[in-house]
């Protein structure tokens, strides 16, 4: 069990009293409860910096130094996934809230809560610094990120920061949830408090509101539907990640033996091995769950991320036959800017409501329509077949399934926490059973949040006997690889295996598209993709940042092995990383642009 607060120990002083403005943004972090924040430093919160170390004790939250802003927002966002609380994280000015903007937006389509925080300025002009305080000065900073936050503010007085951060906490951690922003002046950060100045209410007093529910019409008539048809299938997408609406949803399936798909975009939200749950979890949906909503009288949707690209493939087809009920209160938060509303999906039954609430309120309506016994007769549904495994000799290359396989016999009895996995990754051989199994992806498709995001899960597992594991391809990382040191730095337990294919291979497989499209030759997509000659040494430069490191493992004989040795480490509380050099290729299908047929590239 590893305890951070052992790290990074101010000298005590003596500062019992709020004294300074900043001191007041401290105060209330504290009183939100918020445990940690992640940062890369920077002159325009000087003052709140030290009100965090000086004034808190660098405690209640404590601080994670970080070598770049898009990782202090990344490390917060995987911090999310396990807890379902905010984090807080701090960018400095104008330039360091521009290098954090991926990750915010990645966090904004995720419906992650972070609370995003900075500064600019100083506002009032003479007190800036010649040249450095006015390129670091912006007015209406939030402006460059207000499309995908939920809320923004720049508070001029210290009662104003009380009642911001009160409104930035609600609005962070409100269904739909999402990432907020604070902007501080940072002259008024070193402005003097002066006595009764400011009053920091009961925050008590200042809650979250239930989750909404489903009017008794939505219910009455969603139960009617149900009822009346032969075969449903659930859509679960963005749930809850306790044990208790995990245990709700299976009952729920188990009450109507409706069919359950899931997808790979969010967390896991029903356990994969179970008789109803249909196919293998995946980016689209696979053929074997097209052919269940095809034969469908009802699909009830769960706050599904894009329904309506989810079923274009099927209009060819005439489209759904089965009517749909769609339960998200996601547009709540749909704007012009970003298209992260996706298409308009069909829905005969339109739910306003949290999709956990609404799945408790139908099992308690299905429950008494049924008298409590359950339509299922045991009957499964089809399952994706996995190829058999290859009985590989020792020096065979690495295909990236191989990756599965070997980490399936690697973990022993440890409990497994996937904080990423790659794209084409092979679902059918991983099953899930625990809603923190599997924890979704970037949410926004921007590259670069794999590692500091697995290492704010790790961050949030750390109480717990979990391992947490990322899948990574070598793209990704390298673009956010120097997140390793926060993890060397604080000793956040996290297993990172770089699935290395030594290429940007999603768009070689578009270059291929277009080189097909286009009669043109498909042997030059490796071009200007290929990240190779020289090849990069990731182990190397894991082992720089102070974490042990394994690979290049190029051979399935020495995969278990290097896995085994990298869970061990984790277990006893350190970071590992391990490089694999597997064969380009996708094990399940992508899907091109042009009409959603499939796009392999190699299979492997």
């Amino acid at each position: 069990m590893n305890d951070i607060s052992k790290f990074d120990r101010p000298v005590p002083g003596d500062n019992k009293q709020m004294e300074w403005v900043s001191d007041v943004s401290a105060e209330m972090l504290r009183k939100l409860g918020v445990k940690y924040v992640s940062l890369n430093p920077g002159a325009s919160y000087r003052g709140f910096h030290d009100s965090l170390v000086n004034y808190l004790g660098n405690d209640e939250p404590q601080m994670l130094l970080c070598l770049h802003e898009d990782h202090a927002v990344s490390i917060a966002h995987g911090y999310s996934k396990v807890a379902d609380e905010m984090m807080g994280a701090i960018l400095h000015s104008n330039v360091g809230l521009m290098h954090g903007l991926m990750g915010i937006f990645n966090a904004w389509c995720d419906r992650a809560p972070i609370l995003v925080m900075g500064a600019t300025g100083p506002v009032d002009a003479p007190l800036r610094r010649p040249w450095i305080d006015w390129i670091h000065t912006a007015k209406d900073q939030g402006a460059l990120l207000r499309n995908y936050v939920k809320y923004d503010d720049e508070p001029r007085s210290a009662e104003a920061i009380v009642e911001t951060m009160l409104r930035a906490n609600i609005m962070a951690q409100q269904s739909p949830k999402g990432p907020v922003y604070v902007c501080f002046d940072a002259g008024l950060q070193e402005t003097p408090l002066k006595e009764g100045e400011v009053t920091i209410p009961d925050v008590a007093r200042f809650q979250l509101a239930d989750p909404p529910p489903a009017s008794d019409d939505a219910i009455n008539a969603t139960a009617e539907l149900i009822s009346t048809s032969n075969n449903v299938v659930f859509m679960f997408g963005r749930m809850s990640p306790t044990m208790k609406d995990w245990q709700q949803r299976i009952d729920l399936a188990e009450l109507i033996g409706a069919g359950v798909i899931t997808d790979l975009k969010n967390r896991a939200s029903f356990p994969t091995g179970h008789a109803l749950h249909v196919g293998a979890p995946s980016n689209w949906v696979s053929p074997i769950g097209q052919e269940e909503l095809m034969q469908a009288d009802a699909v009830v949707v769960f706050d599904w991320v894009d329904l309506a690209g989810s079923l274009k493939p099927l209009l060819p087809r005439g489209g759904i036959p089965g009517r749909i009920v769609n339960c998200s209160v996601d547009s709540y938060v749909h704007n012009g800017w970003s298209a992260d509303h996706f298409g308009l999906a069909p829905a005969d039954i339109p739910v306003l409501a949290d999709p956990d609430v609404f799945a408790g309120q139908l099992l308690d309506t299905l429950k008494k329509k049924f008298d409590g016994k359950s339509r299922w007769d045991g009957t499964a549904k089809e399952k994706a077949v996995p190829p058999e495994e290859e009985n590989k000799s020792a020096d065979s290359a690495i295909a990236p399934r191989d990756i599965a396989y070997a980490l399936k016999e690697a973990r022993g009895g440890h409990d497994i926490t996937l904080t990423r996995v790659p794209l084409g990754w092979a679902a059918d051989s991983w099953e899930v059973s625990h809603p923190l199994d599997y924890l979704g992806n970037d949410g926004g498709g921007g590259l670069g949040n794999g590692a500091g995001s697995a290492i704010g899960v790790g961050l949030a597992l750390m109480d717990s006997d979990r391992i947490p594991v990322a899948i990574l391809g070598d793209g990704d990382f390298m673009q956010g690889g120097s997140a390793l040191w926060t993890a060397a730095h604080y000793q956040i337990p996290v297993l990172i295996i770089i699935s290395n294919n030594r290429s940007n291979f999603n768009d070689e497989v578009h270059q291929e598209a277009m080189a097909t499209q286009r009669n043109r030759p498909v042997e030059n997509r490796w071009i200007g993709q290929r990240i190779d000659d020289p090849p990069i040494d990731l182990a190397g430069y894991a082992r720089s940042q102070g974490v042990r490191s394994d690979g290049p493992i190029e051979k399935v004989g020495d995969l278990v092995g290097a896995l085994e040795k990298g869970i061990a480490a984790v277990a006893s509380g350190e970071p590992y990383f391990i490089d694999v050099r597997v064969q380009p290729g996708y094990s399940s299908p992508m899907v091109t642009r042009a009409s959603g047929e499939a796009s392999t590239g190699k299979a492997s």
